[in-house]
């Protein structure tokens, strides 16, 4: 009986999981599109070509990590027991597109080149989120 309800509760948190990181990370790619397509199509003979070569980085991790944190939601049912690992990996990946991605986008748009000095925030967020990920994944134990 006690088995059970640690796997139903398990299987519940499981579930949220990928709810949470498939949810955030689909909306998050769906705004990577959106901001990629104004950074082509809005910003392209408005700002300089070093801003906007910064801006289609920003997009281009922004992508990258959104769908890392689709993944993460699909594989968090097959990881059991790294559950903390799990939800650090996918808040650093969060805060690593805000930061990184986030800095590039504000300073593309209003040449306050000195917001520069967040975006290695966001990259060490995104190292920190790839190496909770790892983590996660060595966690499992080995199939007999």
């Amino acid at each position: 009986m006690m088995l059970a309800s640690k796997a139903n509760k398990e299987s519940e948190g499981d579930r949220i999981m990928l709810r949470t990181y498939g949810a955030i990370g689909s909306l998050l790619a769906l705004l990577a599109v959106a901001l990629g397509a104004f950074g082509a199509h809005g910003l392209e003979d408005k700002i300089d070509a070093d801003l906007l070569a910064a801006y289609k980085t920003g997009v281009q991790y922004h992508m990258f990590h959104a769908l890392g944190l689709i993944a993460l939601g699909i594989v968090s049912d097959k990881l059991s027991g790294a559950e903390g690992s799990l939800r650090w990996a996918g808040r650093l990946l969060t805060a690593g597109i805000v930061l990184f991605s986030g800095s590039l986008y504000v300073m593309a748009v209003t040449d306050i080149k000195p917001l520069g000095i967040i975006t290695p925030f966001g990259g060490v967020a995104f190292l920190a989120g790839w190496a909770f990920l790892a983590s996660a994944f060595w966690k499992q134990r080995r199939s007999s």
